[in-house]
């Protein structure tokens, strides 16, 4: 504080950079806001509507958590990504391609289906930094670029298994998987001895007659549903607790500030598009050993819902803000939404229609925060 001429003491001068946020305001910038409102709604439409049709019950919940769990691995990846700034979308095509590559390279080529994996693995990631590459440092923007490999990676998709076995389906990955140490990571179930507990005790079904009488309906987690909540739980933490984290806010907000500051924006972006070609092959690994078959069609518009899951939980289309908690929320909306419309006797034809009028809702939502959080009128 300071004295005046006249000896008293002057009021102390608040600073302008500090201003105190209402409990309100905090909770409307919050990125995963809509989502939580959006889920809460749906599962009581459902509970409403469907709630006697065995959506609910544990096979039932098993459906719609295996389907949310297809739209939430690759939403990580793409919400990553959108918040550094940039889309990938090549990343259907990618699943394809990895599916493939895992079915020539352990049918057709007859190798070990662990080295099948890792090779894929090892490839999807290259090309995944090729992209970010590409984008860093010709300037060009992410759309085009992942726009033309969406193409090249669908065509070498279709392109080489009709060259090598005249046929765009490779089967017979499951038998070539038996034995194998890596696919039950991808095509496994964990908890079996839980649910046959459950079981026991009546809190699940039990099938009646066939070969798996008095076998419990659901028998375990599959593992397309633990690498979803890995991803979720690794991606936040890196998201929210790390200086990386930091790095990637600050990479999609403004590059060019970051860079004067010392963030190495272009190695996170590139980071980020091998992030989305890593959840984009554990897709298609666990896609492939759970069919065990490969097809050249499979992953077929799967970009544009990973976008969309990130848009509804919260990012924005500029970069530098959003939720993976809140993509993973929007994914689970998805996955809810398409399962409950056929438990609710709905055409499902109208999930696209859902689709439409969600991004809609959420990219209007997701401007007025925006405007909130910038000032913008």
């Amino acid at each position: 504080m300071a004295e005046t001429g006249q000896g008293a003491v002057a009021a102390p001068v608040k600073d302008e950079r500090v201003k105190e946020t209402s409990a309100l305001r905090k909770a409307l910038i919050r990125p995963e806001l809509g989502a939580i409102v959006g889920t809460i709604a749906v599962f009581i439409f459902f509970i409403l509507f469907a709630g006697d049709s065995g959506m609910f019950n544990a096979q039932g919940i098993l459906n719609w958590s295996t389907v949310s769990a297809q739209f939430m691995i690759i939403a990580v990846g793409a919400c990553m990504l959108m918040i550094a700034g940039e889309f990938d979308l090549s990343v259907g095509s990618m699943i394809g391609f990895a599916g493939m590559s895992i079915a020539l390279i352990a049918v057709t080529l007859q190798w070990p289906v662990w080295i099948a994996i890792l090779l894929t693995f090892a490839l999807c990631v290259a090309i995944g930094a090729l992209n970010g590459f590409i984008v860093v440092k010709t300037g060009l923007p992410s759309f085009i670029v992942t726009l033309a490999f969406l193409f090249i990676l669908r065509g070498f998709t279709i392109f080489f298994p009709q060259l090598i076995e005249r046929q765009t389906i490779i089967g017979g990955i499951s038998d070539a998987a038996e034995g194998d140490w890596l696919a039950p990571m991808f095509g496994g179930k964990i908890a079996g001895p839980f649910f046959d507990w459950l079981a026991s005790i009546g809190v699940i079904d039990v099938f009646e007659r066939g070969t798996r009488a008095g076998q419990p309906i659901v028998d375990g987690i599959p593992m397309l549903i633990v690498w979803a909540l890995v991803l979720v739980v690794v991606a936040h933490t890196i998201l929210t607790r790390t200086q990386f984290g930091n790095w990637i806010f600050a990479a999609g907000g403004d590059a060019q500030a970051a860079r004067y500051v010392g963030v190495p924006v272009n190695r996170v972006k590139i980071l980020m598009f091998m992030f989305t070609a890593f959840c984009a092959t554990v897709f298609a690994t666990c896609q492939v050993i759970e069919f065990g078959s490969a097809g050249a069609d499979r992953g077929l518009l799967k970009e544009f819902e990973a976008i969309i899951a990130v848009v509804i939980g919260g990012a924005l289309l500029t970069g530098g803000y959003g939720s993976v908690v809140g993509a993973a929320l929007g994914a689970l909306i998805f996955g809810v939404v398409q399962q409950g419309l056929f438990f609710a006797g709905v055409e499902s034809s109208l999930f696209r229609v859902f689709l439409g009028v969600i991004l809609l809702f959420a990219v209007i939502l997701n401007t007025y925060i925006r405007r909130i959080i910038t000032g913008e009128r």
